[in-house]
């Protein structure tokens, strides 16, 4: 890695929270799926703990994918790594950085999205809250403001 390399991903204490959530996802799903077991007397409650099964697997992977993934900042661009992929952007490519909000029915949760001149947006690996005045998040969107800025000469 060069000096001015830099890496973006989450801390000791936002893996951590994350671990929680981990934790607390398997608790629900467990629960749904012992719950529907147990309830359903039918040979259909199979299926149904099976769903429940799949649903927990592809939930706790998107939560550690998310909460491991890791963001280059180089001199050409950003490359981006996570378990399942990799992927790099050149500065020149980007129109945007910006901080999007999204809505569930428990909260609401924060990332940064890099906006491609051609092509859809892409989450930032190793950038996301859930809370409103994260001053770790705003210094990682200010870090990367700067390092575009400074990249394409404005």
């Amino acid at each position: 890695m060069n000096i001015s390399d830099m890496c973006i991903g989450l801390s000791e204490a936002e893996q951590r929270r994350n671990w929680w959530w981990t934790g607390f996802l398997t608790l629900v799903f467990a629960g749904g799926a012992v719950a529907v077991g147990l309830a359903e007397l039918t040979s259909d409650r199979w299926w149904w703990v099976g769903g429940f099964g799949v649903a927990w697997l592809a939930s706790v992977f998107y939560v550690i994918n998310r909460g491991y993934g890791r963001t280059r900042l180089t001199a050409d661009g950003m490359e981006f790594r996570s378990f399942v992929s990799r992927r790099s952007v050149l500065w020149s490519e980007i129109t945007r950085i910006e901080k999007r909000r999204h809505l569930t029915r428990s909260g609401s949760w924060w990332d940064l999205q890099v906006v491609r001149v051609r092509g859809r947006s892409l989450a930032i690996p190793g950038a996301f809250t859930n809370r409103m005045w994260d001053a770790e998040f705003e210094r990682k969107l200010s870090v990367i403001h700067e390092r575009w800025s400074r990249a394409i000469g404005g």
